[in-house]
């Protein structure tokens, strides 16, 4: 059988910034919403990005063994649900993961009209579904969610009682630098994402280096 690719936009092993414990995300490439204010627009066009196959991706999100859990985001995963359905199950082949997904599409969208093949399997794995379209003026600066018109669902019990508030937590964020990138992790407070800008600007100012900077949830 041919490995299914997926386009992968970046991954990050081992975070606090999206979920309980200790997680890897996996962030694709592509988004049909294109919401004003986006984080990470450079990730909506759905055009070619890394290619890497599901278990090879599982293999790379467990790599630390500390890794306790999977986040995925985008993008939109759900346009990549069969490749990340095979990604989970592959996973927790080797470890007993749990799953946060982020989506823009509402949960009742998904089970009464999937928009790609695989979402069913995709939501069967899912613990945590945080989903909805992110709206800047309802954004309230709390919680692993953008803004308050987005959900959180537990499909399963597993995180219900981990004592992590998707919902109300002050949000937290992590700045990775790999070379001349920049990486925004996590939901940011208010105030971070213009002041991450800012600063990456200014660097570049003083070096007169070129790079990138993206911002992930």
């Amino acid at each position: 059988m041919t490995p299914r690719l997926l386009d992968v936009a970046a991954t990050r092993i081992g975070t606090e910034a999206l979920g309980p414990g200790m997680r890897s995300v996996v962030w694709v490439q592509g988004c049909p919403f294109r919401c004003p204010g986006c984080m990470s627009p450079d990730w909506i066009p759905e055009r070619p990005a890394r290619r890497a196959d599901a278990r090879e991706l599982a293999a790379e999100l467990l790599v630390d063994p500390v890794v306790d859990g999977l986040t995925f985001s985008g993008g939109e995963p759900m346009l990549q649900a069969a490749g990340l359905a095979e990604v989970a199950r592959l996973a927790r082949e080797r470890r007993d993961v749990s799953l946060v997904c982020f989506t823009g599409y509402r949960i009742e969208r998904l089970r009464a009209r999937p928009p790609t093949p695989g979402v069913p399997e995709l939501l069967a794995a899912v613990d945590v579904l945080v989903d909805g379209r992110y709206v800047a003026a309802l954004d309230d600066g709390r919680g692993l969610r953008g803004s308050t018109n987005q959900r959180v669902h537990h499909l399963t019990s597993r995180l219900a009682d981990c004592g992590y508030d998707f919902a109300g937590r002050p949000r937290t964020a992590e700045i990775a630098v790999n070379g001349p990138e920049a990486l925004l992790i996590g939901v940011p407070p208010p105030g971070l994402l213009a002041a991450f800008d800012t600063a990456v600007d200014t660097v570049r100012g003083h070096t007169g280096t070129e790079g990138s900077t993206h911002h992930e949830r």
